[in-house]
């Protein structure tokens, strides 16, 4: 006696909070994206746009040095100051990246930039970065490069029940075969009791509901 059916794997994007407010910084500022306020209040707008360019083009798979050299010469920058400037830029856009623009919203971006008093003009290009029409290939060059763990591509199940067995206690006692196929080829097959596939199936659905519940809750905050 046998069923078969497959299942198909669940997605989720977290979201992060900071001092019960979501962030899309994380939960603790990272030093490079603190330091940058104090060292943008002279840079006029046209460096600034290099600069950020240069870090487009680094995120997009670029070798940038020599242009980095040329912009430090160009807008007379001492090396520490593009350094740090470089970093939390890089830091900051990676960050707002890698959530889906469902979770983060454009006002919530800014909203939160200008908490941090990165000057408003400033704000207008990082803004049109993340939102604008570069957005999809940044997050497809993101995918390439991201290192990420395989995952399940596709399950198989079957209901078997032994008729006879050495084992009386197991005799017409109902079990769940199981095939994993994962992202990188490899298979993965298991056998488990009813009840323990009944045990497995509540805590996943518990699973898949709290962090669902989560998702909507940090949604709500970042765009609040």
């Amino acid at each position: 006696m046998s069923a078969v059916g497959t299942a198909a794997p669940y997605l989720h994007y977290p979201a992060d909070s900071h001092s019960g407010r979501a962030s899309f910084l994380g939960a603790q500022l990272p030093p490079e994206v603190a330091a940058m306020p104090r060292l943008l209040g002279d840079l006029d707008r046209g460096t600034f746009r290099k600069l950020l360019k240069l870090v487009v083009s680094s995120l997009q798979g670029e070798d940038c040095r020599e242009a980095v050299q040329r912009l430090k010469a160009s807008a007379d920058l001492s090396e520490e100051r593009l350094g740090v400037l470089l970093a939390g830029t890089n830091t900051l856009l990676q960050q707002a990246i890698r959530l889906p623009p469902a979770s983060l919203k454009p006002d919530a971006f800014q909203d939160q930039l200008q908490e941090l008093c990165i000057p408003q003009d400033l704000v207008t290009d990082l803004a049109s970065v993340v939102f604008g029409s570069q957005r999809p290939l940044l997050n497809s060059v993101a995918r390439q490069q991201g290192a990420w763990l395989p995952h399940v591509s596709h399950l198989c199940w079957r209901v078997d029940v032994a008729i006879s067995t050495s084992a009386l206690a197991r005799s017409l006692q109902p079990s769940v075969l199981m095939q994993l196929k994962l992202s990188d080829g490899s298979a993965h097959r298991f056998e488990i009791p009813t009840a323990k596939f009944q045990e497995l199936r509540y805590s996943v659905a518990l699973v898949l509901k709290e962090m669902a519940d989560l998702e909507k809750r940090c949604e709500l905050k970042l765009q609040a």
